[in-house]
């Protein structure tokens, strides 16, 4: 498995995953019951992948590969039912808006526009850096990965923030 080979892949999946939730963002489902049961829980996953990121490089400076990857390939799994579980809230309910005001709504909005604009960048560099693990390409794979950790990071802990911060403004 070469990254040359999944190149194409990458670059239909970085491009098409952000275009697919911008697009199904503003589909609602009518006559459904809103599923205002999962931000709490969404949330929630982006801070066990925090933690799990973290977690995940100590265990490959203590030279733990196995344990590593295991952890890598949950946080995969994690941000894909983040995602999932993201769309169906959107498609089920209506947009909160943040009702701060002052410097507490510039650091709402500065903290929930470069969370989404690195969670649309973060999507080719955490593909990359994993199919340069499939690839055995482990050198490739850390050089990528010291951009990729710290962004991903940033992706998990800005969306429990934003959350945080939006949290007494939903309607139930």
């Amino acid at each position: 498995m070469t990254e040359t080979k999944h190149k194409k892949l990458i670059i239909f999946i970085s491009i098409f995953l952000p275009i697919a939730v911008a697009v199904l963002f503003g589909i609602k489902i009518p006559n459904v019951e809103p599923l205002s049961f999962l931000p709490p829980i969404y949330a929630s996953i982006n801070g066990l992948t925090a933690i799990l990121l973290v977690v995940a490089v100590m265990a490959i400076k203590k030279g733990n590969r196995g344990l590593h990857e295991r952890i890598m390939k949950v946080n995969i799994g994690l941000s894909v039912l983040f995602l999932l579980m993201y769309i169906a809230y959107h498609m089920t309910s209506e947009s909160t808006k943040f009702g701060g005001e002052g410097i507490v709504k510039t650091i709402y909005f500065i903290v929930l526009i470069s969370h989404i604009l690195l969670s649309v960048a973060i999507i080719p560099l955490v593909l990359i850096t994993y199919v340069r693990t499939l690839s055995e390409q482990f050198d490739q794979h850390k050089k990528i990965a010291k951009i990729t950790f710290p962004l991903w990071l940033y992706v998990a802990v800005s969306g429990v923030v934003v959350y945080l911060m939006i949290s007494p403004y939903y309607i139930n």
